[in-house]
């Protein structure tokens, strides 16, 4: 399996995604507020839900299961 999806199916990966995604929803409703940062925001959703839901949207482009508990399973 490869390492970058190990690494975001861990502990560690899953704060990263929700720091990430927190910070993005941020810059894009303060720093920009035109069509541009509502974009920004929504796409900050994305590592935001995957994070907190536990799951890597990536993980299927590598051949792993999209559950971030079966991927740490298979480790």
């Amino acid at each position: 399996m490869n390492g970058f999806v190990k690494f975001l199916a861990s502990t560690t990966g899953r704060i990263i995604r929700i720091v990430v995604g927190l910070a993005l929803i941020i810059g894009g409703i303060f720093g920009l507020a035109n069509t541009a940062g509502t974009i920004l925001a929504i796409v900050g959703l994305v590592p935001l839900v995957a994070g907190v839901f536990d799951f890597c949207v990536f993980a299927p482009l590598f051949g792993a299961p999209l559950s971030g508990p079966k991927i740490r399973a298979a480790r």
